[in-house]
C-alpha cells in the first residue's frame, strides 16, 4: 500500500504506481471479430427497429449489425456515421441500456439486449484506425459559418456543413477541441486519447478550421462574428456550475466535479493527483457518478454519494449506480447538503438534512446527520452563462429555439446544452448540430429563411 493511501486531508500518491494502470484502464474491453460475430447473430433485424426508434440520431441499427453479422465492418461504420459522425464516442459514453438497448426485442423478452453500443464501437473503431473516410466535400459553395464550441454539437454542425461545400471555422475557449468527451467524461471510458483522434477523424473531410482560446463574451463577441459569416452556430454548453447552496461551501477542499474530472482527464501522471481519503460527492447524475468512481480508483478509502432525493429520481443509470456500488462507492439518498464543516478553514465533514416528498415538492425533515470527510465534490448540475446572448431569447435560463436549432437572432443556430431541452447526452447534442447544419444549409442555399 502506497505511503500516502491512509493520510488524512487531501494527498496524492495514494497507490502504488502500477495500480493506476489498472484501475483506469477500458471500461468495455472491445470485441474482436469472433465475439462481434456472435453478438451480431443474436440481434433478430426487426423490421421496426424499436432499437433505432430510441438512438437520438435515428442510426439504423438492424443494417448495422446485419452488415457486421455478413463480415462488412466497412460497411456497418458507414451506416453509423451517415447519421452521426461522433458514433465511436457516443459507442462509448452513451447510456444505451436507457435508450437502444432497453428498447430491444432481446431485452424485453430474455432480459439481456444485444449488445449495440459495442458492435457500434467495433465497426467505427474498425474505419477510424485505418482512416476511412465515407464522405467527401461538395463543391465550394463559398459561404463561411462560424461555430463556436468544438463539443459534439459543434463537431457534428462543422462536419455535416463541410460535407455540404461550406467553409467553417469553429471556435473554441479550451486549449483542445472536443468538448466534454475531452474535459468531461470520466477517463476509464475513453481512454488511449480517443477523445483527440476522434476530432481528427472528423476534421480530415476538409474545410474545417478549429481556433483554440476563442472565448464568446470575451475576444469573440456574437456581433462580431455575424458580421464576418453568413451563419452562426452556437453550441457552447453550459459554463457554470450550480451552488450547494449550503453554509461553508467556500470551504478548502470543495470543488466542482467537473473541474476534477476536467483535471483527471488532462493529467499525464495520476499519481501526481491529490484527492482526500474521505470523499463525499453532491448529487446524482452521470458527473457524480464519474467523479465518485474516479476518486475511489486514485485511491480515496471512503466516497460517499449523497442525493437529495430517491434512486428511481437519479439522473445517473441503472447500470451507473451498480458500477459505482461495484467499486465501493456507498450512495445515499434522501439527504440535501446544509453544512460544510471545517476544522481550520479545510472541510472536515458535511451535515445533511433528511428529506421527503411531500404532495410532490421535495422538504427538508428538519433532522440532520454528519458524514466525516476530507473533500466534497459539488455535482448538482450546471447552468448556461446567459452575460454574452446578445439579444438571444432565453427560456429557463437556456437559449431558446425552434425544431431546426433556430434562435431569436437571424442567422444564429444554436445546439446542444445550452439550448432548452438540452439533456447532457453527447448523442442528443450530435443530432442537434447535425440537423441544425441542414436547416443552415437550406437558409444559405435559397430555401427557408433562418
Amino acid at each position: 500500500m502506497a505511503g500516502s493511501a491512509l493520510k488524512e486531508g487531501i494527498a496524492p500518491g495514494r497507490l502504488e504506481p502500477g495500480d493506476y494502470a489498472a484501475n483506469f484502464a477500458d471500461l468495455h474491453p472491445p470485441l474482436d471479430r469472433h465475439e462481434a460475430h456472435v453478438e451480431a447473430d443474436r440481434c433478430y433485424f426487426c423490421y421496426d427497429a424499436p432499437c433505432m426508434n430510441a438512438c437520438p440520431t435515428s442510426i439504423d441499427i438492424a443494417m448495422f449489425i446485419r452488415q457486421i453479422a455478413t463480415d462488412n465492418p466497412m460497411g456497418a461504420a458507414e451506416t453509423i456515421f451517415s447519421q452521426n459522425i461522433l458514433g465511436g464516442m457516443c459507442a462509448r459514453v452513451c447510456p444505451t441500456e436507457q435508450l437502444c438497448e432497453e428498447a430491444c426485442v432481446r431485452e424485453e423478452a430474455e432480459g439481456k439486449p444485444v449488445k449495440i453500443g459495442q458492435l457500434q464501437r467495433y465497426a467505427t473503431d474498425i474505419a477510424m484506425q485505418e482512416s476511412r473516410q465515407f464522405f467527401t466535400r461538395a463543391a465550394p459553395t463559398g459561404k463561411r459559418i462560424a461555430v463556436v464550441g468544438a463539443g459534439p454539437a459543434g463537431l457534428a454542425c462543422a462536419h455535416r456543413l463541410a460535407v455540404k461545400g461550406h467553409d467553417v471555422t469553429v471556435l473554441d475557449a479550451r486549449p483542445k477541441a472536443g468538448g466534454l468527451n475531452e474535459y468531461g467524461i470520466a477517463s476509464y471510458k475513453t481512454v488511449d486519447g480517443f477523445a483527440q483522434a476522434e476530432v481528427e477523424y472528423v476534421t480530415a473531410i476538409g474545410g474545417i478550421t478549429i481556433e483554440l482560446g476563442q472565448r464568446l463574451g470575451a475576444n469573440v463577441s456574437l456581433d462580431d462574428l455575424k458580421s464576418r459569416y453568413d451563419a452562426v452556430f452556437l453550441g457552447i454548453g453550459l459554463g457554470g456550475v450550480n451552488a450547494l447552496k449550503a453554509e461553508g461551501e467556500d470551504a478548502d477542499g470543495v470543488r466542482d466535479a467537473v473541474d476534477f474530472i476536467a483535471e483527471l482527464r488532462q493529467a499525464e501522471d495520476l499519481s501526481t493527483l491529490a484527492v482526500g481519503r474521505r470523499v463525499v460527492v453532491i448529487g446524482g447524475g452521470m458527473t457524480a457518478i464519474d467523479a465518485a468512481v474516479q476518486a475511489k480508483l486514485l485511491g480515496a478509502e471512503e466516497v460517499t454519494i449523497c442525493y437529495r432525493r430517491g434512486k428511481q429520481e437519479m439522473n445517473a443509470s441503472g447500470f451507473e449506480q451498480d458500477l459505482a456500488a461495484s467499486k465501493g462507492v456507498t450512495i445515499r439518498h434522501w439527504l440535501a447538503p446544509k453544512r460544510v464543516l471545517t476544522r481550520d478553514g479545510k472541510v472536515a465533514g458535511i451535515e445533511l438534512e433528511y428529506t421527503q416528498l411531500v404532495d410532490g415538492r421535495l422538504v427538508g425533515l428538519g433532522h440532520t446527520m454528519t458524514i466525516a470527510c476530507d473533500q466534497v465534490f459539488k455535482a448538482i448540475g450546471q447552468s448556461f452563462e446567459p452575460r454574452w446572448a446578445e439579444g438571444l431569447a432565453l427560456v429557463g435560463g437556456r437559449i431558446d429555439t425552434d425544431a431546426e436549432g433556430r434562435t431569436s437572432r437571424q442567422g444564429i443556430w444554436a445546439g446542444g446544452d445550452c439550448v432548452v431541452g438540452g439533456d447532457d447526452l453527447t448523442v442528443t447534442a450530435v443530432a442537434q448540430g447535425r440537423d441544425a447544419a441542414e436547416s443552415i444549409h437550406t437558409s444559405l442555399m435559397g430555401g427557408t429563411h433562418g
